[in-house]
């Protein structure tokens, strides 16, 4: 039951024989075998992709909450242990795992040798539950309303920024508005949209789609096109710190870039924390 779980949670054969370290035509098999035994269909395989019939959804239903308390009873378990252990799986983002979740995964598992811990980086939002992930590190805008979340990380403040040699040539924006006269270097997101450049001052939010010849979907890549004069760019303020301290990159329109909620880590209120997620939660917290 655990393998169709797997299959079905992944789509694949492949990638669930990947995550539970057997073979493929092992884990076909025990589909096979859980199949006859039922004497249902539980996957609708094809040369492509594979999916649950209504029997295997209505199995998966029953099945996922109940190996979820299976684990975390074994989590439990580690109670009686003299030191800490298990295995925890995070996704985060790029920048969260950087600059907020890694410094703190680096002194637990130093501090803490039986504690494994699995960082998965992905640009978009993750059904953590449906992927099997202990927790996630998101920002605070973007979490779902059923998951406990603990703040980890400060404030943050988007940077607008250019060269001075490009500010040299073109007149600085004073609003929003004037970028639409602007060279300025998109984003694309992992969802395949652009990201649509966002302001705000006085309680007042503004949105703004600018153009460019430039799009890339790598910051570091923004960034260096930014100081080498190509155009204006808009990045999290501390991508951009080391540039504007030594005059590389210079702000504008730095009084419709206000503070908002920055990263938390969250995870399933139903979810009993196991000592070493209590002890990731401990060094994640953040203290003003």
């Amino acid at each position: 039951m655990s393998m169709f779980l797997a299959v079905a949670e992944e789509r694949s054969f492949t990638r669930a024989a990947a995550r539970l370290g057997v073979s493929q035509s092992a884990l076909s098999h025990s589909v096979r075998r859980l199949e006859a035994k039922l004497g249902l269909r539980l996957l609708t395989r094809t040369t492509r992709s594979v999916a649950p019939t209504e029997a295997g959804e209505r199995l998966i239903e029953t099945l996922r909450p109940a190996f979820e308390e299976i684990e975390a009873t074994l989590a439990s378990l580690t109670e009686l242990r003299e030191r800490p252990a298990g295995t925890i799986r995070i996704t985060t983002s790029e920048h969260a795992a950087r600059s907020v979740l890694w410094p703190a995964v680096s002194r637990l598992t130093a501090e803490n040798p039986d504690i494994r811990v699995e960082i998965d980086v992905q640009s978009g939002l993750t059904d953590i539950v449906a992927q099997r992930f202990d927790a996630g590190v998101r920002l605070g805008e973007r979490l779902e309303q059923d998951m406990i979340a603990m703040r980890v990380g400060p404030r943050l403040r988007m940077a607008t920024v250019a060269s001075p040699g490009y500010l040299a040539r073109f007149a600085r924006p004073e609003t929003p508005d004037d970028l639409a006269g602007h060279a300025c270097i998109n984003l694309r997101m992992v969802s395949g949209s652009v990201y649509a450049w966002e302001f705000e001052r006085g309680g007042r939010e503004v949105r703004v789609k600018v153009e460019g010849q430039l799009v890339m979907n790598d910051v570091a890549l923004i960034v260096e096109a930014a100081a080498a004069g190509h155009g204006i760019a808009h990045l999290v303020e501390d991508r951009v710190a080391p540039l504007l301290g030594d005059g590389s990159l210079v702000r504008v329109l730095e009084d419709w870039c206000e503070p908002f909620d920055g990263y938390y880590l969250y995870y399933p209120s139903r979810r009993q924390p196991s000592p070493a997620f209590a002890l990731l939660l401990e060094a994640l917290r953040y203290r003003d």
